[in-house]
């Protein structure tokens, strides 16, 4: 296990704030950040204070020791500290040889787990509710009618990735997803929020990205350029920095869907 956090001393705080995302100018000497978010149009202020950086497990590459791995649920969470702004250590676990003081915190074995109000706690949708609710700002939420916005698409890529028969219906159910989440962006985009990223955009994209990533390698498969907006949306969120600081590389994405392909 090896971790990248933001260390007490003040000469080491800028090259580790810069490494996180975070501009020193808006990190205070208790531990805080603050900043402007556009919402909506308009420039908001935030202030967070922390004592301590928020500690988060996530995958540890399989490609090169002590480095980020490819898990689009422990991205997301990332995604969400960075948005928020919220200085975070990173504890990156070897899930193929997990040490027992990983075991003791997630007895499931599973990333992401984040301990909040120094209670460890797992599953990427209760992290992301928790955080939005102890740091409300800037807001991700996402209107309960939009939740579930693109929610059927990460399922239907997995059934075709695992499928070895080209005539089962797969990659149509597939086609069939993402043509309508091409639909409701074209209508209500750039993000599934309209205007502005939301947590649920913060989910999908990384499934998004390992769907391009895996199905390019194994089946040799696109999305189709008659859906642009998808397309489009893809790129708009792989361009955003938080999403390239916080992405797995390209070849931990697909070492990591080889045994599920293979099976």
């Amino acid at each position: 296990m090896s971790s990248v956090r933001i260390p007490p001393t003040a000469s080491a705080v800028s090259s580790t704030i810069k490494h996180l995302g975070y501009n020193p100018r808006f990190f205070t000497s208790h531990g805080g950040a603050k900043g402007v978010k556009r919402v909506g149009g308009e420039r908001r202020k935030y202030s967070i204070t922390m004592s301590s950086p928020l500690e988060v497990c996530v995958k540890a590459s399989v490609i090169i020791p002590n480095k980020l791995g490819d898990c689009p649920f422990s991205q997301r969470i990332l995604l969400t500290l960075e948005e928020k702004h919220l200085p975070y250590e990173m504890k990156l676990v070897d899930l193929t040889n997990k040490p027992e003081w990983f075991l003791k915190i997630s007895p499931g074995g599973t990333v992401p787990v984040m301990k909040l109000d120094e209670k460890w706690i797992a599953d990427s949708d209760v992290i992301a509710q928790s955080l939005e609710e102890k740091y409300p700002d800037p807001p991700l939420g996402t209107p309960p009618e939009k939740a579930s916005v693109g929610s059927k698409i990460f399922p239907a890529f997995i059934g075709f990735l695992k499928s070895k028969d080209p005539s089962d219906g797969t990659e149509q159910t597939l086609l069939n997803e993402l043509a309508s989440f091409d639909d409701y962006i074209k209508e209500n985009g750039p993000f599934i929020n309209g205007k502005d990223i939301s947590a649920v955009d913060l989910s999908l994209g990384p499934k998004l990205y390992h769907l391009e990533i895996a199905l390019g390698h194994y089946k040799k498969w696109t999305v189709p350029d008659s859906l642009p907006f998808v397309k489009s949306y893809m790129k708009n969120i792989f361009s955003m920095e938080s999403f390239v600081k916080t992405r797995g590389l390209p070849e931990d994405v697909i070492a990591g869907w080889r045994p599920k392909v293979m099976s």
